[in-house]
């Protein structure tokens, strides 16, 4: 599964439902030009509040969290706002073989990995028909989602194209997040923007609805979320310094949440969860 890296160019470019219900936003998103749906009315999470970060295993969310991520293989917990997490320009680990002729190659025809997360080989995304069969395949889980009673998705890797500059740029990437968003904004799920700072002020015309930032606080790029999402950025900080940084300046304001590296759950000797 894909999560956060540990290495800044990553970041850089790279409540319970009745009470949730009057404290998150409903909002009326409009979708991007050119896109197939019209129009559509979203729900956001309440800016600001109790988030937790399951992507590495779901778990009965501590006492003050209104906000939860988890995959969606997960189920959602009841009476949150839950966020759905996909992973939409990278394979899973050992999933390649369900991508077939959508994976990235190299000028020698072998197959693109990340080498930042274990086994997870690159979309490519460099043609509208893969763009769309790429859409297709993921707004497959979207639907998924929404069916199991999620209210908003987080597509992963948004920021793949940084990393891979001789072979992707921020053009596909930006084409493909506006099919997933038309696809979420289709099924009545939010949409994320995860990382990718640079692209924050492209966040409407992409159809983006929130976004979220990891370590912001450590990389100070908080407020390159903020100056295009305003309150609605929710921040995960994975060491004491960014956790600092970001509750110093938005700890007020923004949902923010530390958590270990590995996104343990409760049972593990690495579990770490803090709040402001």
């Amino acid at each position: 599964m894909s999560r956060h890296s540990l290495t800044p160019r990553k970041t850089r470019r790279s409540l319970i439902m009745a009470g949730a219900a009057t404290a998150a936003l409903a909002v009326v998103v409009s979708a991007p030009l050119g896109a197939t749906a019209a129009t559509a009315a979203v729900t956001l999470p309440p800016a600001g509040a109790g988030f937790d970060y399951q992507i590495g295993g779901a778990y009965t969310p501590p006492s003050g969290v209104q906000v939860v991520t988890r995959d969606h293989e997960d189920a959602p917990v009841s009476g949150l706002y839950n966020i759905c997490y996909v992973n939409a320009f990278q394979t899973q680990p050992g999933a390649t073989d369900e991508w077939k002729d959508l994976l990235l190659k190299d000028a020698d025809g072998n197959v693109v990995y990340d080498d930042e997360w274990d086994g997870e080989a690159v979309l490519d995304i460099t043609t509208a028909a893969n763009r769309k069969a790429i859409a297709e395949k993921v707004g497959g889980w979207i639907d998924d989602c929404a069916a199991k009673g999620y209210q908003a998705v987080e597509p992963d890797n948004y920021d793949t194209y940084d990393r891979f500059g001789d072979l992707l740029d921020a053009s596909q990437a930006q084409a493909l997040i506006r099919l997933l968003a038309d696809r979420a904004h289709a099924a009545g799920l939010a949409i994320a923007q995860k990382n990718t700072a640079e692209l924050a002020e492209n966040r409407e015309a992409n159809g983006l609805d929130f976004a979220v930032a990891e370590e912001c606080g450590k990389w100070e790029e908080c407020d390159s979320y903020t100056d295009y999402f305003d309150d609605h950025v929710i921040v995960i900080e994975y060491d004491d310094e960014g956790m600092a940084t970001a509750c110093a300046g938005w700890g007020d304001t923004l949902s923010i949440v530390k958590r270990d590296y590995d996104v343990s759950t409760p049972d593990s000797d690495e579990y770490v969860r803090e709040t402001c």
